[in-house]
């Protein structure tokens, strides 16, 4: 029991500790944190700071309007699917970037400096 009570401690303070630095990592933690940050923004008892909320629709914004544009980096009309990969790229480095400022916001709420 006690070692089990360590092992998810040792888990809190890597997730919270900002030593989630590779990649690999914060992809793994993306689910739970973006998870989390919609439930707090729908939630009207908890608040999030107008800074935080502001960059996370403009960030959500920018890559949907990138999503619909009809210019692209790799132009689906010419290479078919393998145009899509900038668009997911885009997906995905919106969301890595949402999922920091909200990893940022929770360390700077429990404890960080």
């Amino acid at each position: 029991m006690l070692l089990r009570l360590l092992e998810k401690l040792k888990d809190t303070i890597i997730f919270f500790g900002g030593n989630s630095s590779g990649l690999i990592q914060r992809m793994q933690d993306l689910p739970f944190l973006l998870r989390r940050l919609l439930q707090e923004i729908m939630d009207p008892q908890r608040s999030l700071p107008l800074v935080i909320r502001a960059r996370v629709y403009i960030s959500v914004i920018l890559s949907a309007i990138y999503i619909i544009s009809p210019v692209d980096i790799i132009p689906e009309g010419l290479l078919g699917i393998v145009g899509l990969l900038d668009d997911l790229l885009v997906v995905l480095i919106c969301f890595l970037h949402v999922a920091a400022i909200y990893r940022a916001l929770l360390y700077y709420r429990h404890g960080g400096s």
